[in-house]
């Protein structure tokens, strides 16, 4: 299903990333941020799911079957350095910051801030090129939103 997106991410250099595979890698990489817990919890899938539909405009069914690609993806994809670096090469850096949000809102749908999930968005907002300090407010503006 994703075996050129994994060539991708495994390769040397990876590629900048069409389409389906950008939301594939963002997918896994939400379902990343939500197991760094330990704990895949109902409430994130759930987040995972609504962000993925109101980000590209799917209907629920359709951003079910993205997650769950994700969470393939996720199972099977390389270190979060390589993984990150796909998505940077391929986003702009104005979605980025969205794409930190989204992070955000996963690791934050349960309620908990985790020390876990905080090291490791850290470490992605820095991969993708966002500051530390555009990283807090991503997060503020998911802690404010309704």
């Amino acid at each position: 299903m994703f075996s050129n997106l994994l060539r991708s991410l495994n390769g040397p250099e990876p590629r900048p990333l069409e389409d389906l595979d950008q939301r594939r890698a963002l997918a896994g990489l939400m379902v990343r941020i939500a197991r760094s817990d330990g704990r895949y919890a109902p409430e994130e899938v759930a987040r995972i799911d609504r962000i993925l539909a109101r980000r590209y405009a799917l209907d629920p069914a359709a951003a079910e079957a993205l997650r769950r690609e994700g969470e393939d993806l996720e199972r099977e994809a390389p270190g979060t350095h390589r993984f990150t670096t796909a998505i940077k090469d391929s986003v702009p850096w104005e979605e980025r910051i969205g794409v930190i949000e989204a992070l955000w809102a996963v690791a934050l749908a349960d309620g908990e801030r985790d020390a876990e999930e905080d090291s490791l968005l850290r470490m992605l907002a820095n991969l993708l090129g966002v500051t530390d300090k555009d990283s807090a407010l991503a997060r503020q503006r998911v802690e404010a939103a309704p």
